[in-house]
């Protein structure tokens, strides 16, 4: 069995001292054979071998100093777009930040150093400029501990082919930890090669918004940004969420996955149903759905629908003149004199006289099951349809209201509103960048109706893809995930890949997703569907759980050092013993509670079963812009 040789540097690097006695002897062999007290044969080879053993001596005392000296860390370190431009000049290969492979060594040298106080070890950073290496210790103001990118003084710019993204990227960190920062170099990355880029932020950075711009500025069209922001409609596009679709029903389980969840699911059950007989309705009436009409025709009744409905089947089975039939005209008496019961108080004689001319003479095998669905609804108990649809109008009134209306429910015609109208469909199909505002921080409610229906709109969009074969890559970015997440969501996660939409999602906890979805449990399944994960700062210890749990174990050494000594009865008898002893561990290839103390911008990642030591350099794109321009524009 191969057994990992035990080292430890956090010591005295006392090797130099023995490089020091090899090279006194390596003098001495050279006085003595230059003297003649040796022969020259015998002086020459020990002098060789003093040579040798000094320069071997050295080489491990230069070690230990080299790994005591990079205890101070990197700090954070900024990088202009042309520098991340002349590191990500291959498009097959994504740029991850500065580091180094996490292996096993460096789980043994982190373990050691919780026994010990780093300081007492550190040696000074000018060892290493002495000895070649870019020297940028972490200040210490700075959050975090450097040690713990310290344990290894060689990093270079990490690389992972693109492929090994298909499978969805998580980021966890706590607020400031620097989620930020990374997805600005994933959506810089992601622009540069050409993706359809849909990011869906839910506290509007106006730093990320410029890294996006910028981006969009060096590496594509003019017209590529796409900007959405409901608190400023007037300055970016409008959106239609109802525009793309190939069942009528799947506009019925986009506003179903958007509702509040119930234990029993009747009440989600009979909103999916509301929202299908009105889509139903309309699209007989080849009127294209839309919010709007949603909610007026839920919340005020179906009758203009199901009056329009019957006009038209009567239109094409009776005749222009189906009004004049006699039956007709009895029921229209009847109906103006209030001999035929009214379900509401809006259904107009008309509307009464048709529906029972339907019901009563329209033979079963030739009646429309769309229209027959806007009977049922028109005849249920107005009160109690109020009731089972209570949790449906309220989501539905938070997406029309005020400008948020025009902006969601884009109407073609109107002539006086000139922002461009965009749907996804439109959006891959014009390679656009849309950045999505969600607005969340003052109203939390009607930002996460948005993502969510955004997101919804987005699945059934890349199962419309997978059907017509469509490969174009999107890349999908959610900030806060725990926002805006729902079963849409999950089964872009899961599916989206074979669709070719690949994600990145952030987040700060498992509990927000946790209490989004119910239970940790269903948080874990969802994050189950991430292949890749970068952790920062955590300081939430199930979530510390979760990431380590992720990273799996390795084998840790453990020195047992023992002391005895006695003496016995008799005078002049004395004993003493020394022991030392060596054993190995499955321990975590992480310890968890390093997790909450990493400094800004540093991560662990775990990519296509690799683990990863990093830090992301923060991008600048205002470098070569005048101040007072960057000023202006913020």
């Amino acid at each position: 069995m191969l057994v990992r040789p035990y080292e430890m540097p956090w010591r005295p690097a006392y090797e130099l001292w023995a490089a020091a006695a090899w090279a006194g002897g390596l003098c001495y062999f050279v006085y003595l054979g230059g003297k003649g007290l040796l022969t020259a044969s015998i002086a020459l080879a020990l002098a060789f071998l003093a040579l040798l053993m000094a320069g071997h001596r050295l080489r491990q005392g230069l070690d230990v100093l080299t790994v005591r000296a990079s205890l101070s860390g990197k700090a954070m370190q900024v990088i202009t777009t042309r520098r991340l431009e002349s590191l990500t000049r291959d498009p097959s290969q994504v740029f991850l930040g500065f580091g180094f492979e996490w292996l096993p060594v460096h789980s043994q040298r982190l373990y050691e150093l919780a026994k010990v106080n780093y300081k007492d070890y550190a040696a000074p950073p000018a060892v290493l400029r002495l000895l070649g290496y870019a020297v940028n210790p972490q200040p210490d103001s700075e959050i975090g501990l450097p040690f713990i990118h310290g344990v290894e003084p060689r990093e270079k710019a990490l690389y992972r082919p693109l492929q090994n993204f298909e499978g969805g990227t998580l980021l966890v960190g706590t607020t400031q930890a620097g989620k930020g920062v990374a997805l600005g170099s994933f959506l810089t990355q992601a622009i540069r090669r050409g993706d359809v880029v849909v990011f869906i932020d839910p506290k509007n950075s106006r730093r990320l918004k410029r890294v996006v711009q910028r981006a969009c500025s060096d590496y594509r069209d003019a017209d590529t940004f796409l900007e959405f922001h409901p608190a400023f409609p007037e300055l970016g596009v409008r959106l239609d969420f109802t525009f793309n679709w190939q069942k009528p029903t799947e506009i019925a389980s986009r506003i179903q996955s958007i509702m509040p969840v119930d234990t029993g699911g009747a009440f989600t059950a009979f909103g999916w149903d509301a929202v299908n007989v009105v889509v139903q309705g309309l699209v007989s009436l080849e009127d294209r759905p839309n919010l709007i009409k949603l909610t007026k025709y839920i919340e005020g009744g179906i009758e203009p629908v199901l009056e329009a409905s019957l006009q038209r089947l009567f239109d094409a089975s009776l005749g222009p003149a189906w009004r004049d039939l006699q039956e007709m005209r009895a029921l229209m008496q009847a109906a103006v004199r209030g001999q035929i019961k009214r379900p509401s108080e809006v259904a107009t004689p008309q509307l009464m006289t048709c529906v029972s001319y339907y019901e009563q003479h329209i033979p079963q095998n030739q009646r429309d099951k769309v229209i027959d669905s806007q009977i049922r609804v028109f005849r249920h108990n107005r009160e109690h349809y109020q009731k089972i649809t209570a949790n449906l109008l309220p989501i539905l009134s938070m997406l029309t209201s005020g400008d948020l209306g025009g902006s969601l429910s884009p109407d073609p015609f109107d002539l006086a509103d000139k922002r461009p109208i965009m749907n996804f469909e439109k959006i891959e199909r014009g390679g656009h960048v849309l950045y999505m505002c969600l607005d969340s921080l003052p109203d939390p409610s009607v930002a996460s109706a948005i993502g969510a229906l955004a997101i919804a709109d987005l699945a059934a969009r890349a199962g419309m893809r997978y059907n017509l074969g469509i490969t174009r890559r999107i890349t999908l970015v959610v900030d806060e995930i725990a926002n805006v997440i729902n079963q849409p969501l999950i089964e872009i996660l899961n599916k989206g890949a074979e669709g070719g939409i690949h994600s990145i999602c952030a987040m700060q906890t498992l509990a927000d997703l946790a209490k989004r979805l119910g239970s940790e449990d269903a948080a874990r399944m969802a994050l189950g569907n991430l292949n890749n994960l970068f952790a920062l700062r955590s300081k939430d210890r199930p979530t510390q759980d979760f990431i380590v749990e992720t990273f799996g174990k390795t084998g840790i050494h453990t020195m047992r050092v023992g002391i005895s000594q006695g003496a016995d009865t008799h005078l002049g008898d004395w004993s003493a013993g020394q022991s030392v002893q060596l054993t190995e561990s499955m321990e975590e290839r992480v310890p968890v509670d390093i997790l909450g103390k990493l400094p800004n911008l540093q991560y662990f990642g775990s990519v296509a079963g690799r683990l990863v030591k990093g830090r992301f350099p923060i991008l600048d794109p205002d470098f070569d812009r005048p101040k007072a321009v960057v000023k202006e524009a913020a």
